[in-house]
């Protein structure tokens, strides 16, 4: 260990030398022509040897750290192939040997000065594991864009080591942008002319994690205005620290650093970072870290300790246990979502998945700025479940993906609501607003203990008909049916051949849950696959008690379509629907639906057997599920006139300990 200075700078050097065996981490690696397929590759050893720099930054409050030169590097590497590989590569001749090096090269390069990582070290502890955040960038402008010009020996034609000559212009009339990328989030500024541009774009980037990497990518326009030239590029590193503030640090000029720290988000931060590789010219940005998130659920949001979703002072949170919790979403509005480069049109929608919950809101017609105000529920989920949003233009053959993001719901408080931007990766441009709000487990606690008890409802669903359904048939006509979805609970309605406008007039019911309920239109096909013509969501949950509620509700997805149902919330008193046991005793109707499934099931055998044609197949199956459906709700009306009668004899034992505990008769 020793003191140096490099330039006005104290540095730190240690020997460092580190092995370890404990280790298996597996890449999967994509091999290109003519080798074809992947390949695993497996590190399970690692040494690393070399000199160690640690350099003091913001007086004292951090240090970076980093290799003084490259560092040898021994990786203990083992090759399997891919499923889809008929030879594996790996046994082709030097394919290992250049795997390994390419291996070596690139953790060594990630690790050698100047490129450095920082350790924080801060005088308060808050306790907080920060698992996201959202950085605002706002690229300015660039200075002094020129190529280096490396002179030559014409000895040995080979470039002299370090020696440049003053950068030359770019040409005054280059047409120059920068492309933000973070992690892969990209976005672009406008295109400017001449050596010194000003942009002036502001994006709002997301972190995932407590560090991240900004890059600014330069690229130059060609002089045909067609293709574009990648120039040269920088990089902004971002790091929470501990006591709630954020650090950003760069590479500067010979290879010095430029540092600088935010005491709070909302702070703004600039900087003037110089180009790498054969460009000079310094960038000059603005950054504000707008806010952290957390694992307990907390974020900061601009300077605001007393925010409605920030953990006390202590670092104790205030979340409550999240078991059972729904998470409510709503799907606002969008911008500058992209338009179809052929067609000219937007006619976007989206698409939220969290866990295996997938919804998608209605439809709009050419607009880059729509408003959908649609709401979705979810259960939620613990261990970082990200709520995944995909937004899609709608398309006659295949609709096109407009940008995709996911957004961290971990750790919501009971009762607040979030409402966010967020910005589409993958695409140029386009925001998605999104409200969040955690719905309080007093709530579902509530459900929980009502449908537990004696008197537990149901839903009622009656599906009557539909009307302007789109036409999935060459003959202008379609072959309707209706699949149910209740949580994992499936029904399906009968078949009305040949029309648009179907009338089933079906009812079904279902145990509540307080799970979604979807309906899928679909259209029959004996040969083809069966196609969908819609779907929709019934909303249930706001209707009072054994009040029905008739309702027209449009189908998502297709560009027509109502479907009529009438729903009711019944609930169990002593006036509830007449037992399936009023017609037939106990065992009698357990003995009837027994045969009905008896029947039905040699039925479908025999239609196997002889061949029959898939239509009468498909009614047969649909006769099973009604017989099933019929011995569930069988099962739950035992399962209530069983706890019915554990709660008589209950109330009789107390009434029988309360009478015999009074005082005892003397005799006169």
């Amino acid at each position: 260990m020793r003191w140096m200075t490099s330039g006005e700078q104290q540095v730190m050097s240690l020997g460092f030398d580190w092995h370890s065996k404990e280790m298996s981490v597996m890449f999967m690696a994509k091999l290109a022509k003519p080798l074809m397929g992947t390949a695993r590759i497996v590190i399970n050893s690692i040494h690393i040897k070399g000199d160690l720099l640690l350099s003091p930054i913001l007086d004292g409050e951090a240090v970076l750290y980093s290799f003084e030169s490259t560092p040898e590097v021994r990786i203990g590497v083992a090759f399997g192939s891919g499923g889809s590989q008929t030879v594996p590569g790996m046994e082709l001749p030097g394919v290992s040997t250049w795997l390994v090096k390419l291996l070596t090269e690139t953790i060594a390069k990630t690790m050698v000065e100047p490129r450095r990582l920082c350790f924080s070290l801060p005088p308060v502890d808050l306790k907080k594991q920060a698992v996201g955040g959202v950085l605002s960038v706002t690229v300015v402008s660039a200075s002094n864009l020129g190529r280096k010009s490396r002179t030559i020996e014409l000895g040995n034609n080979q470039s002299s080591s370090g020696n440049t000559t003053p950068g030359i212009p770019l040409n005054r009339r280059a047409h120059t942008f920068i492309e933000v990328e973070v992690g892969t989030l990209t976005r672009k500024t406008t295109t400017c002319e001449g050596p010194n541009p000003t942009w002036n774009s502001t994006f709002n980037m997301v972190l995932h994690g407590e560090t991240g990497v900004v890059k600014f990518l330069l690229y130059e326009l060609d002089s045909d205005g067609v293709k574009y030239n990648y120039l040269t590029s920088c990089e902004i590193k971002v790091k929470y620290v501990l006591d709630g503030s954020t650090i950003f640090w760069a590479i500067g000029h010979n290879d010095g650093v430029v540092a600088r720290h935010a005491e709070h988000c909302g702070k703004e931060v600039g900087m003037v970072v110089p180009f790498e590789e054969d460009i000079t010219g310094e960038l000059t940005v603005s950054l504000v870290l707008k806010e952290w998130q957390f694992s307990d659920g907390s974020v900061t949001l601009s300077n605001s300790l007393s925010n409605e979703f920030q953990c006390s002072i202590d670092g104790s949170p205030k979340l409550q246990s999240r078991t059972g919790r729904k998470l409510r979403v709503k799907v606002v509005e969008g911008r500058a979502l992209a338009v179809n480069s052929k067609s000219g049109k937007c006619d976007p929608y989206v698409k939220l998945q969290y866990g295996k919950a997938l919804y998608r809101t209605k439809t709009l017609s050419r607009t880059a700025q729509p408003v959908w105000n649609d709401k979705f529920e979810f259960d939620e989920i613990g261990g970082g479940e990200y709520l995944k949003v995909k937004c899609y233009n709608l398309d006659t053959f295949s609709d096109d993906s407009i940008g995709s993001a996911r957004v961290n719901l971990e750790g919501l408080l009971d009762g607040a609501s979030r409402d966010v931007w967020v910005p589409l990766e993958k695409v140029d441009s386009g925001e998605i607003r999104l409200e969040i709000e955690a719905i309080p487990n007093d709530h579902n606690d509530s459900l929980k203990r009502s449908s537990s008890k004696v008197e537990a409802g149901w839903i009622e669903l009656v599906i009557i008909e539909a009307r302007d359904l789109v036409a999935a048939d060459l003959r202008g006509t379609s072959d309707p049916y209706v699949r149910v979805q209740y949580g994992n609970k499936k029904k399906r309605t009968k078949v009305i051949y040949k029309t648009l406008a179907p009338n089933w007039n079906q009812t079904f019911e279902f145990a509540e849950t307080g799970e979604p309920m979807i309906l899928h239109v679909k259209d029959h096909n004996a040969v083809l696959p069966t196609a969908s013509i819609g779907n929709c969501t019934v909303e249930y949950s706001m209707l009072s008690p054994n009040q029905p509620a008739d309702k027209w509700i449009p189908l998502q997805g297709v560009r027509s379509g109502e479907i009529h149902v009438k729903i009711t919330r019944r609930v169990a008193n002593s006036e509830k629907k007449s037992s399936l046991l009023t017609d037939a005793s106990a065992l009698g109707k357990g003995h009837k639906i027994s045969a009905q499934m008896r029947d039905s099931l040699k039925k479908c055998s025999g239609l196997v057997d002889d061949g029959g044609d898939a239509e009468a197949l498909s009614l047969a199956l649909t006769e099973v599920e009604s017989v099933q459906d019929e011995q569930d709700l069988y099962i739950q009306q035992l399962e209530r006139e069983k706890a019915l009668m554990l709660q008589k004899i209950h109330d009789l034992g107390s009434e029988i300990v309360r009478t015999s505990s009074g005082p005892a008769r003397t005799s006169c």
